[in-house]
C-alpha cells in the first residue's frame, strides 16, 4: 500500500490584492495631501464661512482654512490607515472595524468641507441647502422605490425612466386640457392622478412582456424606455406645440404645528405635495415590505418563487401587483417634473434620473431607508452644482453638472460594498 504524504502548507507570501479599502485609502490620501498643500496658499488665513440656519437660530462662523486643514489631516490619516496591512505574518492586527469607521468619518466630512471651502468669505444658508438636497432627491427617491417594489418580487425594472417620462407627459397634457373646464389647481391634482395611471400602464406592459411572455427583463425595460421617448415626443409635437402651455405648478402646503419646528419644519413638513408624499411613501414601503403579510409574500416570491408557489402564493399575481405599484410610483415621480416643478413638458425632461434612482436602490441595498439615503447623496451632488455656480467657483460648469453622474459611477464601482439583490431578481417564473 502506497503511503500518502501529508500536503505541506505553503508559507509563501500572498500576492497583492487590490481591494476597495485600498482604493479609497489612496484616494483620501491624495486628496488630503492636495488640500494640505493648496489651502494655505489659496485661502486667506482669516477667511471664514458663515453658516446661516434661520428661524431665530444663531449663525455659526467657521474658519474655512482651519476646517479645511483639519479635514485634510483626517483624509491623510484615514488614507494611510487604510493602507496598513491587516495581518503581519500570522498576527491579526484587527484593524477592520477601526479602519472602516475612520474611512466613514472621512467620507462624512466631504459634504461640509465642500460647502465651507466653496463658501469661504460668504454665508451659506444651511436650511436652504438641506431643502434643495431633499427637493432634488425627490424624483430619485421615488425612482428608487419604483425599482424596489418590482425587484423585491423578482422583476428587474430598468424601465422606470420610461415610466417617469410617460407620467410626466400624460399628467401635464391632461392637466392642460382639464384646466379649461375647472380651476387650474384642481386640474393639476387630476393631472397627478393621470400621471400615476400612465406610469402604471407602462408597468403593466413591462409585466405583460417579462412575466407573462417571460421576455428578458432588461430587453423589456429597454424597449419601454425607447417607446416612452418616441411616444412622449410625438404627443408633445402634435398636442403641446399647437396649444397654449402653462407655467403654473402645484402650490406648497405646510403641516400645522410641525412646520413651525426650526430648520426641520421647513425641510420635512413644508413643501409641495409630491415632495412631502415621497417621505410618506418611504415609510409606507418599509412598513409594508417588512411588517405585513403582503411584504412577506413579496420577499418570498423574490427570493424563491417555486417555494412560495408550494405554499399557495400566486407568484404571477404577486409580481404583477408589485410591478404595477412600482410603475405608479414612477408615474408620480414624472408628475414631479412637469406638474410640481417646471409647469411644462419637454422631451426627455427626466434626464436619466430614473436610472440614478436604480443606482440609489443598489446603494441602499434594496431597502427603502437605504434607497432614500442614496437618493440624498445624489440630491446633494445636484444641489452642490447650483451652489457652486452661484458662488462662482472657478470650475467649468460642464464639470460641475457632471457631479450627479460621477457620483453614480463611483457608487456603482464599489462604494456600497457587497450589495446582494433578491435571489430570483430577473429570473422568469414558469409554473411546473
Amino acid at each position: 500500500m502506497q503511503a500518502v504524504s501529508n500536503p505541506t502548507v505553503s508559507t509563501a507570501p500572498r500576492g497583492f490584492k487590490l481591494t476597495r479599502t485600498l482604493i479609497f485609502g489612496v484616494v483620501f490620501l491624495l486628496f488630503g495631501a492636495l488640500m494640505l498643500a493648496r489651502i494655505p496658499s489659496d485661502l486667506a488665513p482669516d477667511a471664514s464661512t458663515l453658516l446661516v440656519f434661520g428661524d431665530g437660530l444663531p449663525d455659526l462662523p467657521v474658519g474655512a482654512p482651519a476646517f479645511g486643514l483639519f479635514t485634510g489631516v483626517v483624509f491623510v490619516v484615514a488614507g494611510a490607515f487604510a493602507l496598513v496591512p491587516t495581518r503581519i505574518g500570522n498576527a491579526d492586527l484587527s484593524l477592520g472595524r477601526s479602519r472602516e469607521a475612520l474611512l466613514l468619518f472621512a467620507g462624512v466630512l466631504i459634504i461640509p468641507v465642500m460647502l465651507i471651502l466653496a463658501g469661504a468669505g460668504r454665508s451659506v444658508n444651511v436650511t436652504q441647502m438641506l431643502e434643495s438636497t431633499f427637493r432634488l432627491a425627490t424624483p430619485i427617491t421615488l425612482g428608487a422605490l419604483a425599482g424596489l417594489w418590482c425587484e423585491k418580487s423578482g422583476v428587474v425594472n430598468i424601465a422606470s425612466e420610461g415610466m417617469m417620462l410617460t407620467g410626466a407627459c400624460f399628467g401635464f397634457i391632461s392637466s392642460l386640457f382639464l384646466g379649461q373646464i375647472m380651476p387650474f389647481q384642481n386640474a393639476l391634482a387630476w393631472g397627478v392622478l393621470v400621471a400615476v395611471i400612465g406610469g402604471g400602464l407602462m408597468a403593466l406592459l413591462h409585466g405583460w412582456l417579462s412575466i407573462t411572455f417571460m421576455t428578458d427583463q432588461i430587453v423589456s425595460g429597454t424597449v419601454i424606455n425607447i417607446l416612452a421617448i418616441g411616444l412622449t415626443s410625438f404627443l408633445r409635437r402634435e398636442v403641446l406645440l399647437s396649444s397654449e402651455t402653462a407655467r403654473e405648478t402645484l402650490t406648497s402646503v405646510s403641516i400645522p404645528i410641525l412646520s413651525d419646528i426650526p430648520v426641520l419644519g421647513k425641510v420635512f413638513f413644508t413643501g409641495k405635495p409630491i415632495y412631502l408624499l415621497a417621505f410618506v411613501l418611504v415609510i409606507v414601503t418599509h412598513v409594508v415590505i417588512y411588517y405585513t403579510r403582503w411584504g412577506l409574500r413579496t420577499r418570498a416570491v423574490g427570493e424563491n418563487p417555486h417555494a412560495a408557489d408550494t405554499l399557495g402564493i400566486n407568484v404571477v399575481r404577486t409580481r404583477y401587483i408589485n410591478v404595477l405599484i412600482g410603475g405608479m410610483i414612477a408615474g408620480l415621480a414624472g408628475a414631479w417634473f412637469s406638474i410640481e416643478t417646471v409647469g411644462l413638458f419637454e422631451d426627455q425632461m427626466t434626464g436619466g434620473l430614473g436610472f440614478i434612482g436604480l443606482a440609489a436602490m443598489i446603494f441602499g441595498k434594496w431597502t427603502p431607508g437605504g434607497a432614500m439615503a442614496g437618493a440624498l447623496l445624489f440630491g446633494f451632488a445636484r444641489a452642490l452644482d447650483t451652489r457652486f455656480q452661484s458662488y462662482g467657483v472657478p470650475i467649468p460648469s460642464q464639470f460641475i453638472q457632471m457631479l450627479p453622474y460621477l457620483v453614480t459611477m463611483i457608487v456603482l464601482a464599489g462604494l456600497v460594498g457587497r450589495a446582494i439583490a433578491p435571489k430570483a431578481d430577473g429570473v422568469p417564473y414558469k409554473k411546473e
